[in-house]
């Protein structure tokens, strides 16, 4: 049992920086000085024009990606579960 402890972590630490590479990243900066941030708007216009048409977010990354991590704490569970019980007999 003790020589399973540090894959459990390994497999705990990997599942959180994997969750947390799904998150999106957000700057408080502008990218750019203020004098050239009219142009900027003025590219991104059409994004937010087709953002707008279609009226939501591509979610489907989100969507899998929670799935997957549902997916293997379920199976994380369902394997201690199975050990605790073997082990009881």
């Amino acid at each position: 049992m003790t020589t399973r402890r540090p894959l459990l972590t390994a497999v705990a630490a990997g599942t959180v920086l994997c969750a947390l590479w799904f998150v999106p990243t957000a700057n408080a900066t502008p990218e750019r000085p203020q004098e050239q941030q009219g142009a900027a708007v003025a590219a991104t216009a059409p994004a937010a024009q087709e953002l707008a048409a279609s009226g939501s977010v591509d979610t489907t990354p989100y969507l899998f990606g929670g799935i997957a991590f549902v997916a293997a704490g379920g199976a994380l569970v369902t394997g201690a579960v199975r050990r605790s019980r073997t082990a009881a007999r």
